[in-house]
């Protein structure tokens, strides 16, 4: 009977054995596959990437605020719908400029 018993056990332990193996393996290939890709992936930065991550929430508000209100005060107060375009227009590439002087950063 006790024969009998450490055959079983021999058996189970076998084949626990092989299932061990087997995952071991499989965990093996999965790290080996991220690895790899976390090699070809490019890192994104988080935080502090991009122009307007260099201003604060603060900042930012106020850029769009008075941008706002830039084109509000443009399009209320001219009637010639191609000076509206033009002066829009001119805004949004002086604007870049306009924030560097007015926060004495670069954006």
């Amino acid at each position: 009977m006790s024969k009998e018993r450490a055959r079983r056990r021999e058996a189970r332990e076998a084949v626990l054995a092989r299932e061990r193996a087997a995952r071991q393996r499989r965990v093996a290939r999965r790290e080996r596959r991220r690895a790899v890709l976390r090699r070809i992936t490019p890192r994104l930065r988080r935080g502090s990437a991009g122009r307007l991550a260099r201003h604060s929430r603060a900042e930012r508000a106020a850029i769009v605020l008075l941008t706002a209100a830039a084109l509000i005060l443009i399009w209320s107060f001219v009637d010639d719908l191609a000076l509206r375009l033009a002066l829009v227009v001119l805004l949004l590439l002086v604007l870049p400029a306009i924030v560097v002087i007015a926060l004495d950063r670069r954006t």
